[in-house]
């Protein structure tokens, strides 16, 4: 006589080695923190930003007609993973990469007191009080960065703090897809 085993004791470990499959597929991901960005391949959206303080402002024109590669950075004096990207900031435009900041919904003295204190790795910024052209941007919050090509064109969206690791799996290598458009 051959015994049936009930349904009901197979499911459990099935649904639960199913789980588990699902959580390690997710593991290996390429990048699990990417966020998908509707304006890729796209121009930059239009700049309108105020100036902070004495510096360079941010235009159209450091965007597409200033040639090569450059990021645009949207930061925040009291944003903690700013201040922990910042010396990947200041190491990129030391590497001679142009490197634009947006500053989001910040005190004008704490922002320049920031860049006072850090150092100010920004060709060009832009001041956004409103939060408008962070929304025009589709930025979900600072820190977020945008590689663009020669051309203006939004190569990469990356969200979050630029950390070491970040820089060699993520923001080296749009540099290079721009480098190569």
């Amino acid at each position: 006589m051959t015994r049936r085993i009930p349904v009901l004791m197979v499911l459990p470990p099935v649904v639960f080695g199913l789980l588990v499959g699902l959580f390690f597929a997710g593991l290996y991901r390429d990048n699990p923190e990417a966020l998908p960005s509707a304006l890729a391949g796209a121009p930059a959206p239009v700049v309108a930003f105020e100036r902070l303080g004495d510096k360079v402002p941010l235009t159209d024109t450091h965007l597409r007609d200033s040639g090569g590669v450059k990021l645009v950075n949207f930061w925040a004096s009291w944003c903690g993973p700013c201040r922990a990207e910042h010396p990947s900031l200041t190491a990129l435009a030391e590497e001679g990469i142009e490197v634009h900041g947006v500053n989001y919904r910040d005190d004008p003295d704490n922002a320049l007191g920031f860049l006072e204190e850090l150092g100010d790795p920004f060709s060009a910024i832009g001041r956004d009080q409103t939060g408008r052209g962070a929304i025009e941007w589709g930025v979900a919050a600072v820190p977020e960065t945008f590689v663009l090509d020669a051309d203006g064109h939004i190569i990469l969206r990356f969200a979050g703090p630029i950390t070491a690791r970040a820089l060699d799996r993520d923001i080296r290598p749009a540099i290079e897809r721009a480098l190569a458009r």
